[in-house]
Order: structure tokens, then C-alpha cells, then sequence
């Protein structure tokens, strides 16, 4: 298709079209959802948890797939893009067989799955590409022993911090779009056809976001989350500038990883640390500081693109 199109148009324009296509398409196939997607039962644990109940859950699976579809009919894909979209397609069926399940999977279970298939996608990286990489101006060649080391360290952090942002209607969705735009932004020549693709997610999103800001009437589930997050560590390897991740990716790290921290220092350190914060950030700021769904949404994106303006000027 991308083939046949650039034979008449030019690639902003093939891209344009594709983002309008991955929207459409995305949004027919939510407002019509599959019969078979589950539904939420609702969390005790969380602040307004119980509002969830009988909403349905694992629509990820969905915007996935129409991302998948998008990207192969709009995009110069090779090789290595066929062999991460598999693995995509394996990380958003690891959550979404998570979502039908009738017990949650434990975290020893997905922890494995995120092990192989990060593992998997760092050797398919190294396998196409050097291992340098870049901290401002500063060049560094990683030993690939290291890389791997540091690779899955990544995929995995980006996995869970994600997948534990997701507890507020349009939250992480919409802070997933704008690190997406703004790896695209900063680093359109590097990435290449990868900041593409990158429009076609944030694309799929914004469907997804018509019908999941509050009070929402789906949810993505760990089939979402757990595949944008994933999504986002292979944009941040391309980019041979992965430490930015921790700014492009801030607002993530914060709401999702200082939960991530604390419960693991606690089972397997036995320190306590946060006594009298809630993890999520998202459920502290809503139980505690009396913020809406909508004010929490609205702040996370702001303190999200200023950090991405630190990130541009610290790269650029």
C-alpha cells in the first residue's frame, strides 16, 4: 500500500492519510467492540475503583490491532519493524489474557513474559543496530552484555510504570500521546519511519480517548497499557538517546514507578518508605488533595510537556 501511495503522494501525505485511516478505523471498531472483551469487575484497592465495574475492559487488544493494520498499509515497514510489531502483538495479548482471566495473573507470571519478550526485542535491536548511544553531545559504545542488561531494565520499567498509570479515565492515554509526539518532535531524523509511526499511535489513542474521558465507557486494560508501554521503550532505543526516556517518559515514572518502588523495597527489603503516600501519585492526588478525574489529567499532561520542553533543550 505505502508502495502503491508514494508512487502519487508524498510521505507527509501518506502519513496524514494514515493518521486519519488508523482514527476511523480505530473508532468503528470501538464504537462496534468485539463480543468477546470482558468486563471490568471493579477495584476495591483503588479510589473510585467500584465506578469501573461492568465497563468494558481490554479494548487495547483492539486500538493495537488497528495500529498494526494502519502501520503496515501506511508505512516503509522492514524486517526489524515486522519482527517488533510481533512482539507487540505478543506483549498486548499477555495483557489482555491477563484482562479475560478469571484470577489476575501474579507478578511472577507476567514478570516472566516481560523477561522473554524484552530480551527477545534488545537482541533484535542489537541484531540491526550499533549500541551507541548518546547522553547530551556525549557519545558512549555500550558492550552488548551491558546493553541487554540495561535494555530489559528498560522495556520493563516501561511496561509496569505504564500499566500502573492506568487508573484514571484519559489519563494514560493521553500522557502516552504526548510522549509519543514528542520522541516524533525531537527526534524526527533519527527515527525515521519510527516517528510514523508514532503519529498512528497517538492516532489510535485519540479514538480510544472519545470514548474513555470521564466518566469513560471502556477501558484499555493491560492489553493497552502494557503495549503502549512497551511501545514507547522501542521508540526511546531508537533514538540512541534512551536516558532521555526518563524525562519524555517522566510523568510516568512518577505516578507508576514510585509505586513500583515502594512495594518492592517493602516485600523484598522490608524498608518502608512513603508511609503516608498513596501509590499511584493519581490515587494520592484524588483521595488526599481532593483532585477531580479531570484536574489530575489536565496537571499530568502539563507537568508532561514541560518536561518534554527540558528534554528538548537538553538534547537539542
Amino acid at each position: 500500500m505505502y508502495k502503491i501511495l508514494s508512487n502519487y503522494l508524498n510521505v507527509n501525505q501518506i502519513v496524514m492519510i494514515g493518521i486519519v485511516f488508523a482514527f476511523c478505523l480505530t473508532f468503528l471498531a470501538l464504537k462496534h467492540p468485539f463480543p468477546f472483551l470482558p468486563t471490568d469487575k471493579g477495584r476495591d484497592y483503588a479510589v473510585n475503583g467500584k465506578l469501573s465495574k461492568g465497563k468494558i475492559r481490554g479494548v487495547g487488544l483492539t486500538f493495537v490491532i488497528c495500529f498494526l493494520v494502519s502501520s503496515f498499509l501506511f508505512l516503509p515497514f522492514d524486517r526489524e519493524y515486522v519482527i517488533y510489531a510481533i512482539l507487540l502483538t505478543g506483549v498486548m495479548l499477555s495483557g489482555y489474557l491477563d484482562d479475560a482471566s478469571e484470577t489476575p495473573w501474579n507478578e511472577y507470571k507476567k514478570g516472566l513474559i516481560d523477561l522473554i519478550l524484552a530480551l527477545i526485542t534488545v537482541l533484535t535491536f542489537i541484531d540491526f543496530n550499533s549500541t551507541t548511544i548518546y547522553i547530551g553531545t556525549m557519545e558512549l559504545i555500550i558492550p552488548k552484555i551491558l546493553y541487554v542488561v540495561l535494555g530489559i531494565i528498560l522495556f520493563w520499567v516501561s511496561i509496569n510504570v505504564t500499566n500502573c498509570t492506568d487508573g484514571v479515565d484519559g489519563l494514560s492515554a493521553s500522557i502516552a500521546s504526548i510522549v509519543l509526539l514528542s520522541f516524533s518532535i525531537i527526534f524526527s531524523q533519527t527515527l525515521g519511519k519510527y516517528a510514523m509511526a508514532n503519529f498512528l499511535f497517538v492516532a489510535v489513542l485519540l479514538a480510544y480517548l472519545y470514548f474513555n474521558t470521564s466518566p469513560s465507557s471502556m477501558l484499555m486494560g493491560d492489553a493497552g497499557s502494557r503495549a503502549m508501554g512497551y511501545f514507547i521503550a522501542i521508540i526511546a532505543i531508537k533514538t540512541q538517546h534512551p536516558l532521555i526516556y526518563l524525562l519524555l517518559a517522566g510523568v510516568f515514572i512518577i505516578d507508576g514507578g514510585l509505586g513500583l518502588v515502594k512495594v518492592s523495597l517493602l516485600r523484598f527489603l522490608k524498608i518502608r518508605i512513603l508511609k503516608n503516600t498513596l501509590t499511584p501519585i493519581h490515587d494520592h492526588v484524588r483521595k488526599n488533595h481532593h483532585w477531580s478525574d479531570t484536574q489530575v489529567v489536565v496537571r499530568f499532561m502539563i507537568i508532561q510537556v514541560l518536561l518534554a520542553i527540558i528534554a528538548y533543550v537538553v538534547v537539542c
